[in-house]
């Protein structure tokens, strides 16, 4: 399936971007794509030059596009649509020890109760 997506392709802490139309098996840091079809700079105001006419012609092959990359071009309105939250959705953090209560101790010692060291030795 092909994928279109961001290459970086600047030094480091110089982050540009290439657009290009790859293999979704691909990684990011191979360098294999099909075609290049933008750049974007996010550092310089985030200049912006994409091919539209080609990256149509993509999507109307069955790219699928990258979810940076899907809100980039719904800015530039070469596609429509609204946005989608590419972050990672935060799970809430589960409290099983506080959900369910300890097990009962055995023994004849009520709650609130103090144990004399006897009774720890004896029971």
């Amino acid at each position: 399936m092909l994928m279109i997506r961001l290459q970086r392709v600047g030094r480091k802490k110089i982050p540009i971007f290439r657009i290009v139309v790859t293999d979704r098996r691909n990684s990011t840091k191979s360098g294999k794509y099909l075609e290049a079809v933008g750049s974007y700079d996010p550092r310089q105001n985030g200049i912006r030059q994409f091919k539209a006419d080609r990256i149509k012609h993509w999507l109307s092959h069955g790219a699928k596009l990258s979810g940076t990359l899907h809100n980039l071009l719904v800015s530039e309105k070469i596609i429509e649509g609204k946005k989608i939250n590419v972050l990672p959705r935060r799970r809430p953090v589960k409290n099983d020890s506080a959900e369910t209560p300890p097990p009962a101790a055995s023994g004849s010692v009520k709650e609130g109760e103090k144990r004399s060291p006897v009774q720890d030795k004896e029971g």
